[in-house]
C-alpha cells in the first residue's frame, strides 16, 4: 500500500511540474493585463513532497527541517491552490489527497477536509488510499467528530493492518472508546498500541497508565492495583504520571471495600495521596481526595485545609464545595454549611448530592418548604440513584408541612435564610479570588493549627478584603449578571453583610432568649463575623474592588454539563484553564460523557517561536502537562452526602477536563437541539469542510474548483467559539464559492443512512484477507453512506464480480501469479484487495413498511406426530430467508421428547456441581427496560455476573418460587384495592425494581456426563440436531461451547437474554423444558443496520455489548418487531441474522444449541459477519477460513452460488499463505513443519484475535515451553519487524491445499430428500 501512495504521489508530482510549465508558457503568449505570477514548484521540491502524506501528521520529518519545511508546503499549497483554480477543478482526484495532506500537516483543518471531501467525490476506489483515511479521521478526531473518526481509522486497519501508523490509530480509537463508554473495546485498542514497537502520541508509561484504569472502570480492582503498582515501579516514571498514578491508586483504596480493612486502606490512600502532591503539588484533584479521606477518620481541620487547597489549584469545584458543606454540618455550623452548598450548587445546577445535603441541612433546621425544594432539584438531576427514597420523602414533608401551624413567631425563629435568600447571597470570596482562597486557608491554619478533633469549629466564611479582577474563576462570571443591565444599582461588595443576613442577625438577636442550642450558635457566628467585617473596613484603605452580585435565580436555560452522544457536531476551542487537574463536576449519565478536545495529542510544530502551539503538547513534556485531558472514566459522583459520610462513592473519573460554567461545552460535541439551524448559523467557506458532523459525500454538490462548501459554524452553545489558531475560523468565503451549496437537513439521529447504497451482492466477502464483502467497485462505506445532516440520494449502480481473478484456474495458475508479490512486506492489502471495499452496515429495507406492518404475526407450525416433524416443506418454511423465526409447536408431543430429562430436579441429581454463570438483573415489565430509578428509559440491560452450581441455583428456584406463592396469597387479602392503582405505571415504574438472578452458559456437552440427555436429542428431525452431515458447524472439527454444544439456561421470572445476533449469524435452535413460559421479541436481519445505529447512539456496542431494545425507537424508525410465547415443548427456530431478545415468564428451564444449513444465504452472511467482525476488532467465534477448507474437504456441494463463494475463499487465503512464504523466503526466515493434530481448534491472534490460518507466528519462549502462544503476521512484525525471536510453524504443505483446492468442484445438482 505504501508504494501504492508513493506511485501515485510521483505521478501527481509529475503532473503538477508539467502543468507549470505549461503555465508559464501560455501566460508568455499572453497579451492581456499583468497578473501575478503562479508559484512554480522545482525538481528537487517535487521530489520532497512526494514523501510526505498523512501519516507524518504529529511525528513530523518537519522539526527536522524546521521553517524551511512549512515554507515548502504553503508554496505547494498555493501552487496546487492556483493550477486547481485555473483548471476550474478539473485535475486528478490525487491532487486534492495530496492538498488535503498538505493542509492537515499545516493544521489547517477545515481546508484539509474540504480538499480530502473533494477527492472523496472523485475517487471511487478511495477505499483503498490508507492514508487519505487516516488522514480523514485525524481531521474528524480534530473535531471531536468521534463518530466518523472511529469509522475512517477502523478502515484503515481493515485494508491495512501493517500501516506504519497503526500504533497511533490504536491509541486514539482507544481513547476515543474510553470516552464513548465502550470499555472493552478502549482496553483492547490500548493493549494493541502497548505492544507495537514503533513511536506513537503517548510514552508507554502513559497507555499503562490508561490499562490500568480501564480496569479500575470496569471494577478489576485487583488487576487495576496490580497494573498502578506494576508501572509505579517504571524506571524514569515522568512525574506527572506517577502523580496521577499515585492519585488513583490511593482513591481506589479509599473507596473499594475489596482491597482490605477500612483502617489500613485510608491510611494507605492518605501516603498514596501525599506522594502524589509529592510529585504533582499542583493537583486539585488530589487534594480533594485527600480531604476526603481525612474527612473520613474524622481530621477535620486537616480536611478542611486539603479542600481549601483544592479550591486554591483547581478553579472551583462543586465536588469540593460540596464536602465542605458536610464538614460544616458535622459541625454544627448551618450558616457555614448553606454557603458552601449553595456554591456547589450554583457551579452544577444539577449536583444530586449537594441538593440533598441543602434538603437535609434545611430539614435539621426545621424549614420542611426549603428541604422539598432541594430534594425536589435533586430528583431532577439525571445522576440522583435514590430518587424513589427522596420521592417519599417528599411526599412525607409535604403532608407534614400542610399540618405546621403558622404563625408570625414561626418566620422570626427561622434559622437559615430560605432558598430564594441564599441563592441571592453574594458570593463567598473563596469562591470568588484565589488569592482569597489562599489568604483564608492561612488564616484557618493559624487560628486552629494541627486541630483535627471533631468538636473545634471551622473558619467561617469571612471574606477577605483583596480580590483579583483578572484571577476570578469562571463559575464567577457564569453566576454574575450583567452590570450592562443594572447600571443604577452598584454592586455590593463581598466583604459586607448583606441585607438578608443583617436582618437575620436582627431576628436572633430580638429573640435572643428563646432561642434554640443552634440558633444561639449561629448567632454568635454572625456576631464574630459582624466584628471581622468592621475590623475589615478600618484596615482598608478605601479603595475597595467589588464583585458582581449573584444571579437571583436558576437560569432558564441552564448550561448542559456535558455533551450528547447524538448527532456530533464539529466543536473545537481552547484547552480550559484545569485540563491537567482531573476534575469533573458531579457524575455522568452515559450519554452525558465529557469528549477528549482534540489538542491533546501532539500536533506538528513547524515554527519554535510560535506559543500558541505549546497548547498543542508536540512534546514529551506538553504530553505530561495535558495528560489529565486525555483520560476519561466511568460516571461517578464524588460528593460526599452527609448521610453517607463514610466515603463510599465510587472511584475517580480520571482525565476529564472541566467544563466550567462560563464556558460549558466549548470542546465537546453537542446536540442538535443545542446547535443553531443551517439557516441561522452557516456560512461558505473556501476549503472549510463539510456541515460539523458529516462525512463527505459523492454527489456534494457544493464542491467547487477550490474545494468549498457550504459550512457551519460549530456552535455547541448557540454561538461561534472564538477564532484561534487552535479553532481555525469558518467564516472566509472564496470567490468561487457562492452559487451552490448542500442540502442539510437537520435529523435527530446521527447515524441515520443518509443514502440509498448499492444493494448486496450475492458473491462473498473476503476471508482472512484485509478484503471486505463482495461488493461493487462503486459501493460505499460507512463514511460515505452515513453522513448524519446530509440527506443525498445515491445512484443505484448494478453490482459486478467482487473479483478479478477467476476461481476456476487451477492452483498452479494460482501460485504463478503471486510469484514476486508482497516481497517488500507481508501487507495483504495489495494481493487481497482487488476490488472489494471494507464491509458496510446495510440500509434498512426499502420502502419502508407500513404502520400497520410494523407487528407481523409469528410464523407458527403445530405437530401432531413423527411424520410432521420429519415432513420435508417444514426444514424449507423454518429455512426460508421470509421467515425470520419459525415456533414450532407441540414438538415435545409429537416426537415423545423427555423433557423432565433437563428439569431442575434431574439437573441436580446428575451433575450438581456442575458449574453456572448467573446474571444478577432488575425483573421489569417484558416490553420496557428502565434504569435503576425506574425514571427513565433505555437501551442499556445491565447486569452482574457471578458464578454458582446447579445444585444452589436450584435452591434458589425453588425459594423464589415459594416466594412468589407468599405473594400472591397476601395479594388475595388485598383485592379491595382498586386495579388502577395497582397496576399504574407510577407503581411500576418509580418502585424499586426487584433483583433476579439468571443462570445461564450451562455446558452440557459432556458426553460422560450428559449421555441421556443428548442421546434423547437424536430423536430431533436431521435440520434442527446439533449434529447432523447438513450443519456446518458439524464440519468445524473441534468444539465451539455453546454452538456446536448443548447449553442450558434456568431461569426465574424476569431473567432477560438482552438483545443480539448469533455468533456469526448462525440459526439458532431453542426449547423451553417448562414449567413456565418465555415472551420472545425478533427482528428480520435486514434490520439489523438500524440496530446497530440505535446501540451507537446510546453509547452500546453492538456486537458486544448488552442491550434490551426500546419497541417505541422501533417503531417509530419503522422496524418490524415480532413477539410471541413460548410455551413449554415448543422449540423457536431463529433464522440466519435474526436479532432477538426474550424473557422468562415464568420457572423454566431452556437448551439451546446453533444450526447452520448448508445454504448460500447461510454462507454468505456468516462470511459478511466474519468481515465486519475484523472491522470492528471482534474475535469471530466460528473460524470461517478453517470451516471453508474443511467443507472443501469433506462435502460435495452442488449449489452453484454456495460453490463459488467456497471457492473464492480457497482462492484467496491460498494466495495469502503463497504470499507470506514468498516474503519469508525473501527475508531468509524459514519455517518449522507442525503438523496439525487431530480435533486441534483453529487458531486466533492471541493480541488481535483475527483468524491465523496455516502460518503461525509463536513467539521462540513460548515455542520452547511448547505452549505455542500464536499470533498473526501483522502483529508480529509490529513486535519485532525482522521477526526476530519468532518461529513461523506450518500446518498444511502447499502441495496438500493445492490438491483440496483443485479437487473442490461443482457437484452434480440433486434432487432434495427428505430430512
Amino acid at each position: 500500500m505504501k508504494s501504492c501512495r508513493e506511485s501515485l504521489s510521483v505521478a501527481a508530482a509529475r503532473r503538477l511540474s508539467a502543468a507549470g510549465d505549461e503555465e508559464e508558457k501560455m501566460a508568455a503568449g499572453k497579451a492581456s493585463g499583468p497578473e501575478e505570477d503562479a508559484p512554480r514548484l522545482s525538481a528537487q521540491e517535487s521530489d520532497a513532497l512526494t514523501r510526505v502524506d498523512s501519516s507524518l501528521f504529529g511525528y513530523q520529518g518537519l522539526q527536522e527541517d524546521g521553517a524551511s519545511m512549512k515554507a515548502l508546503l504553503v508554496k505547494a499549497v498555493r501552487c496546487y491552490e492556483s493550477l486547481i483554480l485555473k483548471a476550474e477543478g478539473k485535475v486528478d482526484a490525487e491532487f486534492f489527497c495530496q492538498l488535503g495532506h498538505f493542509n492537515l500537516l499545516l493544521e489547517e483543518y477545515p481546508k484539509a477536509l474540504s480538499a480530502y471531501q473533494r477527492y472523496y467525490s472523485l475517487q471511487s476506489d478511495y477505499w483503498k488510499n490508507a492514508a487519505f483515511l487516516y488522514g480523514l479521521g485525524m481531521v474528524y478526531f480534530h473535531y471531536n467528530a468521534f463518530q466518523w473518526a472511529i469509522k475512517a481509522f477502523q478502515e484503515v486497519l481493515y485494508i491495512d493492518p501493517g500501516f506504519s501508523r497503526a500504533k497511533e490509530i490504536h491509541l486514539r480509537l482507544g481513547l476515543m472508546f474510553k470516552v464513548n463508554t465502550d470499555y472493552e473495546s478502549s482496553l483492547k485498542h490500548f493493549q494493541l498500541a502497548l505492544i507495537d514497537s514503533s513511536h506513537c502520541s503517548l510514552s508507554r508509561a502513559e497507555i499503562q497508565f490508561h490499562i490500568a484504569h480501564l480496569y479500575e472502570i470496569q471494577k478489576r480492582y485487583r488487576a487495576a492495583k496490580e497494573a498502578y503498582e506494576s508501572l509505579l515501579q517504571t524506571e524514569d516514571l515522568p512525574a506527572q504520571v506517577k502523580a496521577v498514578t499515585l492519585q488513583q491508586l490511593g482513591w481506589m483504596h479509599h473507596t473499594v471495600e475489596q482491597l482490605g480493612d477500612k483502617a489500613n486502606k485510608d491510611s494507605y490512600a492518605i501516603q498514596c495521596l501525599q506522594k502524589s502532591l509529592e510529585a504533582d503539588p499542583s493537583s486539585g484533584q488530589s487534594w480533594y481526595f485527600l480531604g476526603r479521606c481525612y474527612s473520613s477518620i474524622g481530621k477535620v481541620q486537616d480536611a478542611f485545609v486539603s479542600y481549601r487547597q483544592s479550591i486554591d489549584k483547581s478553579e472551583a469545584s462543586a465536588d469540593t464545595w460540596c464536602s465542605i458543606g458536610v464538614l460544616y454540618q458535622q459541625q454544627n455550623q448551618p450558616m457555614d454549611a448553606l454557603q458552601a452548598y449553595i456554591c456547589a450548587v450554583q457551579l452544577d445546577h444539577s449536583h444530586a448530592a449537594a441538593w440533598m445535603d441543602l434538603g437535609t441541612l434545611y430539614e435539621s433546621c426545621n424549614q420542611p418548604q426549603d428541604a422539598i425544594k432541594c430534594y425536589v432539584n435533586a430528583t431532577r438531576s439525571r445522576t440522583c440513584s435514590n430518587t424513589p427514597a427522596l420521592a417519599a420523602r417528599i411526599k412525607y414533608l409535604q403532608a407534614q408541612f400542610c399540618n405546621l401551624q403558622h404563625n408570625s413567631l414561626q418566620s422570626k425563629s427561622k434559622m437559615l435564610p430560605s432558598i430564594e435568600e441564599a441563592w441571592s447571597l453574594p458570593i463567598p470570596a473563596e469562591l470568588t479570588s484565589r488569592q482569597g482562597v489562599q489568604s483564608t486557608g492561612q488564616q484557618a491554619c493559624k487560628a486552629q493549627p494541627g486541630s483535627s478533633g471533631s468538636g473545634q469549629s471551622l473558619p467561617p466564611h469571612v471574606s477577605p478584603l483583596d480580590q483579583a479582577d483578572g484571577q476570578s474563576s469562571p463559575a464567577k462570571r457564569k453566576r454574575t449578571a450583567s452590570p450592562a443591565k443594572s447600571p443604577a444599582h452598584p454592586p455590593t461588595p463581598s466583604w459586607t453583610l448583606s441585607p438578608q443576613k443583617q436582618q437575620l442577625l436582627e431576628q436572633l438577636r430580638a429573640n435572643r432568649s428563646s432561642l434554640k442550642p443552634l440558633q444561639l450558635q449561629m448567632l454568635e457566628q454572625m456576631e464574630v463575623q459582624l466584628s471581622a467585617v468592621h475590623q475589615m473596613r478600618q484596615n482598608s484603605s478605601g479603595q475597595i474592588r467589588a464583585s458582581l452580585p449573584n444571579g437571583p435565580s436558576l437560569p432558564a436555560h441552564p448550561v448542559p454539563r456535558g455533551p450528547s452522544c447524538s448527532a456530533p457536531t464539529l466543536a473545537n476551542g481552547p484547552l480550559p484553564s484545569s485540563v491537567g487537574n482531573n476534575q469533573t463536576p458531579g457524575a455522568r449519565a452515559n450519554g452525558e460523557v465529557p469528549y477528549l478536545h482534540p489538542n491533546t495529542l501532539p500536533h506538528n510544530c513547524t515554527s519554535p517561536g510560535d506559543t500558541r502551539k505549546s497548547q498543542h503538547l508536540n512534546s514529551a513534556q506538553g504530553l505530561q502537562k495535558g495528560l489529565g485531558s486525555l483520560w476519561a472514566g466511568p460516571n461517578g459522583d464524588r460528593t460526599l452526602s452527609s448521610s453517607a459520610s463514610a466515603d463510599s462513592g465510587p472511584h475517580n473519573q480520571v482525565g476529564l477536563s472541566t467544563t466550567t460554567p462560563s464556558e460549558p461545552a466549548v470542546n465537546h460535541l453537542s446536540s442538535p437541539s443545542s446547535t443553531s439551524s443551517p439557516a441561522s448559523s452557516s456560512s461558505q467557506t473556501a476549503t472549510s469542510g463539510a456541515p460539523h458532523g458529516t462525512v463527505p459525500t459523492k454527489e456534494s454538490a457544493a464542491l467547487q474548483a477550490n474545494g468549498s462548501t457550504a459550512t457551519e459554524h460549530p456552535s455547541p452553545d448557540r454561538s461561534p467559539p472564538a477564532a484561534s489558531a487552535d479553532n481555525p475560523p469558518l467564516t472566509t468565503r472564496s470567490p468561487a464559492a457562492g452559487s451552490r451549496s448542500n442540502h442539510v437537513h437537520r435529523g435527530s439521529s446521527a447515524s441515520s443512512p443518509a443514502s440509498s447504497p448499492s444493494p448486496r451482492c450475492a458473491a462473498p466477502a473476503a476471508v482472512n484477507g484485509s478484503g471486505g464483502g463482495a461488493c461493487s467497485e462503486d459501493s460505499r462505506s460507512p463514511l460515505k453512506l452515513e453522513p448524519p445532516e446530509l440527506c443525498i440520494k445515491a445512484s443505484l449502480k448494478p453490482s459486478h464480480s467482487s473479483s478479478t481473478v477467476s476461481i476456476y484456474p487451477t492452483s498452479t495458475d494460482v501460485l504463478k501469479a503471486c510469484r514476486n508479490l508482497g516481497k517488500n512486506g507481508l501487507s495483504s492489502s495489495s494481493v487481497l484487495l482487488n476490488k472489494c471495499p471494507p464491509p458496510r452496515l446495510p440500509p434498512p429495507p426499502s420502502p419502508p413498511l407500513d404502520k400497520d406492518k410494523l407487528n407481523p404475526p409469528t410464523p407458527s407450525i403445530y405437530l401432531e406426530n413423527k411424520r410432521d416433524a420429519f415432513f420435508p416443506p417444514l426444514h424449507q418454511f423454518c429455512t426460508n430467508p421470509s421467515n425470520p423465526v419459525t415456533v414450532i409447536r407441540g414438538l415435545a408431543g409429537a416426537l415423545k421428547l423427555d423433557l423432565g430429562l433437563f428439569s431442575t430436579k434431574t439437573l441436580v441429581e446428575a451433575n450438581p456441581e456442575q458449574l453456572v454463570e448467573v446474571r444478577t438483573q432488575l425483573c421489569q415489565p417484558a416490553d420496557e427496560n428502565w434504569d435503576a430509578s425506574g425514571q427513565r428509559k433505555q437501551w442499556r440491560c445491565e447486569s452482574i455476573r457471578s458464578y454458582t452450581t446447579i445444585a444452589k441455583y436450584a435452591q434458589y428456584q425453588a425459594a423464589s418460587f415459594q416466594e412468589s406463592l407468599r405473594e400472591e396469597n397476601e395479594k388475595k387479602g388485598q383485592k379491595e384495592l382498586s386495579d388502577s392503582e395497582m397496576t399504574s405505571s407510577e407503581t411500576r415504574h418509580k418502585g424499586p425494581f426487584k433483583q433476579v438472578k439468571f443462570g445461564t452458559n450451562i455446558d452440557v456437552s459432556d458426553e460422560k456426563k450428559w449421555k441421556l440427555q443428548l442421546q434423547e436429542l437424536s430423536k430431533l428431525p436431521a435440520f434442527a440436531r446439533v449434529v447432523s452431515a447438513g450443519n456446518l458447524l458439524s464440519h468445524v472439527g473441534h468444539s465451539i461451547l455453546g454452538m456446536n454444544t448443548v447449553q442450558l439456561f434456568m431461569k426465574v421470572p424476569g431473567s432477560r437474554t438482552p438483545g443480539h445476533q448469533e455468533h456469526n449469524n448462525f440459526c439458532a435452535v431453542n426449547i423451553n423444558i417448562g414449567p413456565g413460559d418465555c415472551e420472545w421479541f425478533a427482528v428480520p436481519e435486514p434490520y439489523w443496520g438500524v440496530m446497530s445505529e440505535f446501540c451507537e447512539k446510546n453509547n452500546i456496542n453492538f456486537l458486544k455489548g448488552s442491550w434490551w431494545p426500546n419497541l417505541e425507537d422501533l417503531y417509530e424508525a419503522n422496524v418490524p418487531v415480532y413477539r410471541f410465547i413460548q410455551r413449554p415443548g415448543d422449540l423457536v427456530w431463529l433464522n440466519t441474522g435474526t436479532v432477538h431478545w426474550g424473557q422468562a415468564i415464568g420457572w423454566c428451564n431452556n437448551i439451546w444449541w446453533n444450526v447452520g444449513p448448508l445454504t448460500a444465504y447461510q454462507y454468505k452472511l456468516a462470511v459478511e459477519r466474519y468481515e465486519w467482525n475484523k472491522l470492528q476488532s471482534v474475535k469471530s467465534m466460528v473460524p470461517m477460513v478453517h470451516l471453508s477448507w474443511n467443507m472443501a474437504r469433506n462435502i460435495k456441494v452442488s449449489d452453484h452460488k454456495l460453490f463459488e463463494m467456497i471457492k473464492f475463499c480457497l482462492l484467496r487465503t491460498l494466495k495469502q499463505c503463497q504470499t507470506i512464504k514468498e516474503a519469508l523466503v525473501a527475508a531468509g526466515k524459514e519455517t518449522v513443519w507442525h503438523r496439525r493434530s487431530r480435533d486441534e481448534p483453529a487458531h486466533y491472534c492471541s493480541i488481535c484475535e483475527v483468524e491465523v490460518f496455516n502460518l503461525l507466528f509463536v513467539t521462540s519462549d513460548s515455542y520452547s515451553r511448547k505452549s505455542c502462544v500464536v499470533q498473526c503476521q501483522d502483529c508480529a512484525r509490529k513486535t519485532s519487524g525482522d521477526l526476530d525471536g519468532f518461529v513461523v510453524l506450518q500446518q498444511f504443505r502447499m502441495e496438500d491445499l493445492m490438491q483440496v483446492y483443485d479437487q473442490f468442484s461443482l457437484a452434480p445438482a440433486l434432487h432434495s430428500s427428505a430430512s
